[in-house]
């Protein structure tokens, strides 16, 4: 240490400049340092040229450059009261809520894993009194006191710093796990909210067939009790026997128990859909509605774009490249770790000589720390790595083909329930005809109640089968749009300085 009367030295020989000179020789050292381990490659996955099921007629195969569904897609049904309600699902919803709660922990984790890039500096100032015995010696080695005061004050201010160089990319591999989960995650809160939206509304128009079977039963109730007041006059009249009553009657109060079992789906789906715009029940009430036209056609991207177009799968193949860094992290353990430490300050056994120049000191070191010995528990934790990679590289795939099923599934039911809907308008016509004519022939004595009551039976269960068909169509739509997407698309995926800096 330099006494307090001495010139100060030359900046080239100083504890600054050597700290200084040994910062930049660490810098120099992480800049010219490798990556050990593998590099991320997107694993293939089987992807057909085009659909093997065929849209509806009048549908057409989207364009690349048409871009699939755009912004809000529930705005094709042109439904301002869904259009509402799916507003409030990324408002309101608790489930998408604690999924955006999850994106922003694993964006703070990234900056948690960026940290171990810098330095850590620490300050732990002290004062310490001490008491020795005579002729004892300080507690630091210093001088021995023979006689006079024997307790010394001790004034430290030390300023730490520790480093590790990351010299193997062991801590960059880190950063970029941190990355590429935070962009899972961030997918994850996409498909949520995509799933949400859809299963709204499925129920919306759930809730609208359902309605629209109760508009048919209260009609079918009201045809029934004038066949009722029909087969009574003619029963008082005496040319109908009381047989045709009893029939009558059981055909009206039957429909009339349909009519009300429909109460329970009805409040089941408003109960669901309030529950998914983030309401308890009693505060949602919608207006009777039924289903009026047909779905609209919806654009079916390409084959190869739904892989850029599903949450879902950005979520798989996100986790897949966090885990080829996983990988790189668990090849890195097998290489030395280097870190530098230093530590400059103050310390004094009197207050006022503190923070004086003669007061200072420093230390600066490295260290080099390789592991000889592990019982194998590096190559154990490597080979578990790789294993979970290649589970990431499965799953990724399962994914894929489940998004490509899901598409032809419902590509194939929109087709099935056009059709099968065209059949049974078909059917409700020639129903409505036999109907007619055997009340006809009814009136004219010529057949039997029975033959009134087939018909019946037959034109409510083609009526109810046309209206679920409907129905059906409907949330088979919702399910292709959902399987398409809903028009996200992975370029929407936060950047590594989006989610550092959280824009």
């Amino acid at each position: 240490m330099r006494h307090a009367g001495s010139p100060p030295r030359p900046l080239a020989r100083s504890p600054l400049r050597r700290l200084l000179t040994g910062a930049l020789l660490s810098v120099l050292l992480l800049t010219t340092s490798c990556m050990v381990g593998p590099n991320y490659k997107w694993p293939s996955a089987p992807v057909p040229q085009a659909f093997k099921e065929s849209p509806p007629a009048g549908w057409k195969e989207a364009q690349p450059s048409d871009g699939a569904l755009k912004g809000k897609w529930w705005e094709v049904y042109n439904d301002p009261r869904l259009n509402g309600l799916e507003e409030q699902v990324s408002i309101t919803n608790q489930n998408v809520l604690a999924a955006e709660a999850q994106f922003r922990a694993a964006r703070y984790a990234v900056r948690v894993a960026r940290a171990q890039l810098f330095p850590t500096v620490t300050a732990s100032p002290s004062i310490t009194t001490s008491r020795f015995g005579h002729g004892g010696a300080s507690a630091s080695g210093g001088a021995v006191f023979s006689s006079g005061s024997n307790i010394v004050t001790t004034y430290d201010f030390p300023v730490s710093l520790s480093y590790m160089a990351d010299v193997w990319g062991s801590i960059r591999r880190t950063v970029r796990a941190s990355e590429d989960t935070a962009q899972a995650t961030f997918a994850e809160l996409e498909n949520a909210r995509l799933s949400f939206q859809s299963e709204l509304a499925e129920d919306y128009f759930e809730l609208l067939g359902t309605y629209g079977d109760q508009d048919l039963l209260e009609s079918t109730v009201k045809s029934y009790q004038e066949y009722l007041e029909l087969t009574q006059n003619r029963f008082n009249a005496g040319v109908a026997s009381g047989a045709d009553v009893a029939q009558a009657q059981t055909q009206l109060d039957t429909t009339k128990a349909q009519l009300i079992d429909l109460g329970v789906a009805l409040t089941q789906f408003e109960h669901a859909i309030a529950v998914l715009t983030g309401k308890p029940p009693a505060d949602l009430s919608l207006p009777h509605a039924i289903i009026k036209s047909p779905p609209p056609p919806v654009p079916v991207a390409l084959p190869s774009e739904l892989l850029e177009r599903r949450p879902d799968i950005a979520t798989s193949e996100r986790q897949m490249a966090s885990a080829n860094e996983e990988v790189g992290i668990a090849v890195a353990a097998f290489y030395p770790t280097v870190s530098l430490t230093g530590s400059v300050g103050f310390t004094a056994t009197d207050f006022v000589q503190w923070f004086q120049w003669p007061s200072r000191f420093f230390s600066a070191g490295g260290q080099a720390a390789e592991v000889l010995f592990s019982g194998g528990k590096l190559h154990a934790q490597l080979g578990q790595m790789q294993a979970m990679y290649d589970a990431s590289v499965a799953t990724y795939r399962q994914t894929v083909l489940t998004a490509f099923q899901q598409v032809e599934d419902n590509l194939s039911a929109l087709r099935v329930l056009e059709e099968e809907s065209a059949a049974t308008d078909k059917a409700v016509k020639a129903a409505q005809q036999s109907l007619d004519i055997s009340t006809y022939q009814y009136k004219a004595g010529t057949v039997a109640y029975l033959q009134v009551l087939t018909a019946q039976a037959a034109l409510l269960g083609n009526q109810r089968t046309a209206v679920d068909l409907l129905t059906r169509r409907m949330t088979s739509s919702v399910l292709l749009i959902q399987a398409l997407g809903g028009g996200w698309d992975a370029k929407a995926l936060p950047t590594s300085n989006e989610l550092i800096h959280g824009h």
